[in-house]
């Protein structure tokens, strides 16, 4: 427990901070860094004649969907071709058609799931020009997008700013910084980082042992700081070449944390500018003193909502872990440690517990621990988390999401109330309703559609390794983790296959591009709406009422769509093992 909250109070003391830095970067303020980054940003826009004039929602909806277009056809290449290029001391073969087309779709769409093992699927030229560049540019897309989503809501400008110029700002000014400091932390702790070929020794039982090389460090560094996952090898942050110590834990757990809960802090920043500035508009004057803002009202109403859900998955996960195995216990064997099957030693049930609510929180996807070995509501909570796909969530997306959730909050308690529902002082109506309904929507279809196309399919019944309840679990978080663009998985599925490879792809491309192209009308529709003033009827969406009602509705949403799915799967097998 105590390796829990001093991880949480490290996050706490940081993510503050690093909110700023990243507000002053998404309003193009002044930072420590400027002398540094303002030449290498210039020399890129120079080299590649980049325009940084405003653009529309439609502008940089259609310039970021071609932008990784095109990086998904070059992957795509790589990935056939990586037989015959360089970089490939272990002689790795190209990766068959269905399975790059999975590949380079996950990690295009900053899902990163993997169905195959890296350490003998990938040569390194694909590990780094594939895996390693799409991790920043599919990090870099989404944080641009929701700096434009912000920029939206926020109001004050004729335009959503300049995709390019945000992709290329996030990328140098944080992505990169970000990525090296955790890279020396992780090769302080042992992990790998190197391109050799694989190194062959003797074991002490009198074997020859394989040992994967190459650049390790480097990969595990942005996986967790881009929300990517996946990993360098199959066993994930399992391994300890991945995950060697509690430092490297730690490290991995604060890198996956911060910058989702830092976009957070950007969003309430800006909301609290603009509405200072129209403040001073309309007194035409300057406020008397300055109070300074951490996280704005409506931030810290978003950030308490996340906290709460991320608390109580977290508590769930780790009491049903620490409970055990009854059927074990039944069979003589000792719970007093909890549930450690799957699990690593040097983790033990809390730093697991953490590990695997966190990582489907901020949908990551890298885990330390088998998915698939959890207790049954061990299992429940990641596969609620991503699900929900709002609780601080990965590269932005997490808050854009939350924020759906809060626009309909805000439709719904109008409506109850009898008020004209508003938020930040638009008016919301029926175009922008439907563009909600789109996002909300278009996630539980994609889980829940594709699974019943798996259990109603000979293909996808041929990937299901366990019976009954356990079964359907796995193809439930198979897809959810792909609409989510989370990454991780039950690995007990036989996912590298036709159907798995192709379904799976299918829905990490839609669960990540229509969302994003539908949030970012929706801030460009709010955006052209003329700003109104509160009244004595404006409902408040700054207080802990309204807290605690977005709570109930993101609670009650999830039950109304995944329920009687989850009631088949990981709460019909917890009943099973505990009231036989």
């Amino acid at each position: 427990m105590l390796q829990i909250i001093v991880t949480l109070a490290i996050f706490a003391a940081l993510v503050i901070p690093v909110g700023t830095y990243m507000y002053h970067i998404a309003t193009n303020q002044k930072t420590f860094a400027d002398a540094v980054f303002n030449r290498v940003d210039g020399a890129i826009y120079k080299v590649f004649k980049i325009s940084r004039a405003g653009m529309d929602w439609k502008q940089y909806a259609l310039n970021l969907l071609m932008t990784n277009a095109v990086m998904i056809g070059v992957g795509y290449l790589v990935l056939r071709l990586q037989g015959i290029l360089f970089a490939n001391p272990n002689g790795i073969e190209g990766m068959e058609s269905t399975l790059s087309f999975n590949t380079i779709i996950s990690f295009m769409t900053n899902t990163n799931l993997q169905h195959y093992s890296g350490e003998s699927g990938l040569s390194y030229f694909s590990q780094v020009f594939v895996i390693i560049f799409m991790m920043f540019t599919s990090a870099a897309s989404g944080y641009a997008a929701c700096m434009a989503f912000c920029r939206g809501l926020a109001g004050g400008r004729k335009d959503l700013g300049n995709f390019y110029e945000d992709m290329v700002r996030i990328t140098t000014r944080i992505l990169i910084p970000f990525a090296f400091i955790v890279g020396l932390l992780l090769v302080s702790q042992g992990v790998p980082q190197n391109f050799i070929e694989n190194i062959t020794v003797g074991t002490i039982e009198g074997t020859k042992q394989d040992l994967a090389m190459g650049p390790v460090a480097a990969l595990e560094s942005i996986k967790h700081i881009g929300t990517n996952g996946g990993g360098f090898f199959g066993a994930n942050s399992a391994t300890p070449f991945e995950n060697p110590t509690i430092i490297s834990n730690i490290t991995e757990l604060i890198s996956m944390m911060l910058l989702p809960g830092a976009c957070v802090i950007t969003f309430g920043r800006m909301v609290h500018d603009r509405r200072k500035e129209a403040a001073a508009e309309k007194n035409a004057l300057l406020p008397a003193a300055k109070k300074r803002v951490i996280f704005g009202s409506q931030g810290r109403v978003i950030f308490a909502a996340m906290s709460m859900i991320f608390l109580i998955s977290l508590t769930l996960c780790f009491t049903s872990e620490s409970a055990g195995n009854p059927a074990l216990e039944q069979a003589g064997l000792s719970q007093e440690m909890g549930s450690m099957e799957g699990k690593e030693v040097r983790f033990g049930i809390a730093q697991s517990s953490l590990f695997t609510t966190v990582t489907t929180s901020f949908t990551t996807g890298t885990v330390n621990n088998m998915h698939d070995t959890l207790t049954p509501m061990g299992g429940f909570v990641p596969l609620l988390n991503m699900m929900l796909n709002c609780v601080f969530g990965g590269k932005g997306v997490g808050l854009m999401n939350m924020l759906m959730y809060v626009i309909l909050t805000v439709f719904i308690c109008g409506l109850m109330i009898g008020r004209t529902p508003e938020y930040l002082g638009k008016k919301i109506e029926g175009k922008e309703m439907k563009l909600v309904a789109i996002v909300l929507i278009v996630h539980p279809l994609l889980i829940l559609g594709f699974s019943a196309l798996a259990v109603a399919s000979s293909a996808g019944l041929e990937g299901i390794t366990n019976p009954g309840f356990h079964g359907l679990t796995q193809v439930l978080y198979e897809y959810a983790s792909s609409a989510a663009n989370n990454g991780s998985g039950f690995e007990g599925l036989a996912d590298n296959s036709y159907f798995w490879n192709i379904t799976a792809g299918l829905a990490m491309f839609f669960g990540r591009y229509i969302a994003i192209a539908a949030q970012l009308a929706i801030a460009g529709s709010l955006l052209a709406k003329r700003k109104m003033n509160e009244t004595v009827g404006t409902l408040r969406t700054d207080n802990v009422i309204f807290t605690l009602v977005l709570v109930f509705i993101v609670y009650i949403f999830a039950a109304l769509t995944f329920l009687p799915a989850l009631a088949l799967g990981p709460i019909a097998e917890h009943l099973t093992l505990w009231m036989p």
